[in-house]
């Protein structure tokens, strides 16, 4: 992950250099605005990649001497069935709709929205904590 933190670090440094160069030669807050953005998303994505690297070391990828079984076995908790990505798509649709339709029902689709992400988040946060019944 280090060779990707450093590649997106290099890609947010120059769309920052040119958000900064474009905004001011040009004057044109929309482009400086895409810029910027665009900026913040490969600084996001390089933050990433730096912490879990900092979290999880050397992958059995980044290492040359490494064989093909070193990355063998379980990578990550998948989890089967959800119900939870289906509120948050209702919550969503619901709330875009609002927007057209006035903010009463906005702030209901915002409501099954949260409640939707809440429980994605919250869903399997005490999946390896034994419990004493």
């Amino acid at each position: 992950m280090k060779v990707e933190a450093l590649l997106f670090g290099g890609v947010a440094a120059f769309f920052g250099g040119t958000a900064a160069l474009y905004g001011a030669w040009s004057g044109d807050p929309t482009g400086t605005a895409a810029l910027i953005v665009a900026f913040g998303m490969a600084a996001l994505v390089s933050f990433f990649c730096a912490v879990q690297y900092a979290r999880r070391g050397r992958r059995p990828q980044d290492r040359s001497e490494a064989e093909v079984t070193d990355a063998a076995g379980p990578l990550e908790f998948f989890p089967p069935h959800s119900l939870w990505p289906i509120v948050t798509a209702l919550g969503f649709s619901v709330a875009a709709t609002g927007v057209v339709y006035g903010l009463w029902l906005f702030l209901i689709g915002l409501g099954v929205l949260a409640q939707g992400v809440l429980g994605l988040v919250f869903q399997y946060a005490n999946r390896g904590v034994e419990r004493e019944d």
